[in-house]
């Protein structure tokens, strides 16, 4: 029989993770922090070393920090920057051991239990794990104990080792918020003459727990080994990529789309157990002289059909240079989406997605952001009426409005020579005589008086829709504040 091997938790704190990321692209002297707009003012975010010995604290209003340091270097926090490379830390730290995850926004947690020996112990690994942060520019401080609350409190409070099997002793004079409790009852606490976890220890339980409930027993308990608290490592994003070797080098094109046949159907057996689609595919070809040629291809919707996407491929593989062989194909879904199962019927059949694939197949040509649709637009002003949208990422709306149909082609009014308001009989346009067969209207449209827009700063306008003798079915309106008559469009 073996004894259980001791559970062995670090915890590590980068204080300036958002300087710390920002000054390894662009180093610069002196102080240094990052703002973030909170409570209608520009606080510190983040402040590097040298900020940190002016005085400057998180939270600060940044006028004030001008005030108190006029050599100040600022700029604009990213939190979610910093939380992509807070993953990329995490990642990173797997190197010591597979059980890694986040402690906040600004702190990892790994269990080393069983691993240390594979660096030569404990202090061999953290003076490694120091030594690589530091040439990368990171600031950090380390805790370790027998729980993951023993490691957070010496990391934030006290850095150092905790000896095994007695947190206690290596708590006992830390403050009570090292127990990761929040302000309000950190303060409370001291109040009361329990300032360390020590005293919070020879106090009796019985009392904590009627005033402050369950939390802060629990805190302590957790820190002191006697409940248990767990690691939940982050899961690596799904990868769906399946390859091909092939055992002579292949070099029509035929032969290829037939490897890239079989590729697809893998590849979208994998995305249909998950209910996923593929929108960005990218071809790997390996050439017998070790070269590489790509191949990708952009989707207007996600697919997982392998049926409907080879053939998407067939323009793409015929344009590579095979040279004198390829021997391996590798099928890459770059980005996917949710593309949940979905109940056949009348409406939503085998018969869909053949503009989609026509969308695909003139994207790879001219671009998929050049493919666009129009949109309706909330506003009743006909240059505000709608959006343009790339078709690949957007789907075709049904709200446009029926009642008053817009013309197809709107372009900025054009006056015309009439008096009245009345659509006029007779009128000259761009140099054309027309004459007005049936007028339907008038369609007053106001003003939107919250916008800046200096072409309807003239008042109300009446539009007409004029159908002329010689085939014109044109788009009039008139301004009665101010007399006059303007084409603004036609319609098809």
């Amino acid at each position: 029989m073996f004894d259980e091997m001791q559970r062995r938790i670090i915890s590590l704190w980068f204080p300036r993770l958002a300087t710390d990321r920002v000054l390894r692209q662009c180093p610069m002297d002196g102080p240094f922090v990052l703002t973030l707009k909170q409570r209608n003012a520009n606080r510190i975010y983040c402040m590097n070393v040298a900020g940190a010995e002016q005085g400057l604290h998180k939270g600060m209003a940044y006028a004030d920090a001008r005030a108190f340091c006029p050599t100040l270097q600022s700029g604009i926090a990213d939190p979610q920057s910093d939380l992509r490379f807070l993953h990329i830390l995490r990642r990173w730290a797997t190197r010591y051991c597979p059980w890694v995850g986040l402690e906040g926004d600004d702190g990892l947690v790994l269990d080393i239990t069983g691993s240390a020996h594979l660096f030569g112990g404990e202090t061999a690994m953290l003076a490694d794990i120091r030594g690589r942060l530091a040439r990368a520019g990171l600031s950090v401080q380390i805790g370790v104990g027998d729980t993951r609350g023993a490691a957070w409190a010496l990391a934030h409070y006290g850095e150092g080792q905790a000896p095994v099997g007695d947190m206690l002793g290596a708590l006992a004079l830390l403050p009570v918020a090292a127990l990761r409790l929040n302000e309000e009852t950190s303060v409370t606490l001291q109040r009361m003459g329990l300032r360390t976890i020590g005293a919070l220890v020879a106090d009796p339980r019985a009392p904590l727990a009627r005033r402050f409930g369950a939390g802060v027993l629990l805190r302590l308990d957790q820190a002191l080994g006697a409940q248990p608290e767990e690691i939940t490592p982050l899961t690596e994003p799904s990868r769906y990529a399946v390859r091909m070797t092939l055992p002579e080098p292949i070099g029509l094109l035929t032969d290829v789309m037939a490897g890239a046949e079989r590729l697809l159907v893998q590849l979208c057996a994998k995305l249909n157990a998950q209910e996923m689609g593929a929108r960005r595919l990218c071809m790997t070809l390996r050439r017998v002289d070790q070269g590489y040629q790509q191949v990708e291809l952009r989707l207007a919707r996600p697919l997982r059909d392998p049926h409907r996407i080879l053939p998407l491929f067939e323009r793409g593989l015929g344009e590579i240079d095979a040279g004198f062989g390829i021997d391996q194909l590798r099928l890459e879904a770059v980005e996917v989406e949710d593309l949940p199962v979905q109940q056949l019927s009348h409406a939503v059949g085998w018969g869909q997605g053949q503009l989609e694939d026509l969308i695909t197949r003139l994207g790879t040509r001219v671009g998929l952001e050049n493919i666009q649709r129009f949109l309706p637009a909330d506003s009743h002003i006909p240059e505000r009426s709608f959006i343009i949208a790339a078709a690949a990422y957007c789907e075709a709306s049904r709200g446009w409005s029926s009642q008053h149909p817009r013309p197809l082609c709107l372009f900025p009014p054009e006056p015309i020579a009439a008096t009245g308001p009345q659509p006029p009989r007779r009128f000259r346009w761009r140099r054309m005589s027309l004459t007005a067969s049936r007028a339907t209207g008038p369609e007053r449209i106001a003003p939107e008086w919250w916008l800046a827009d200096e072409n309807w700063r003239s008042g109300l306008r009446d539009y007409w829709r004029v159908e002329t003798l010689q085939g014109r079915r044109l788009w009039l309106f008139y301004t009665p504040q101010n007399p006059g008559w303007f084409v603004q469009g036609e319609f098809a």
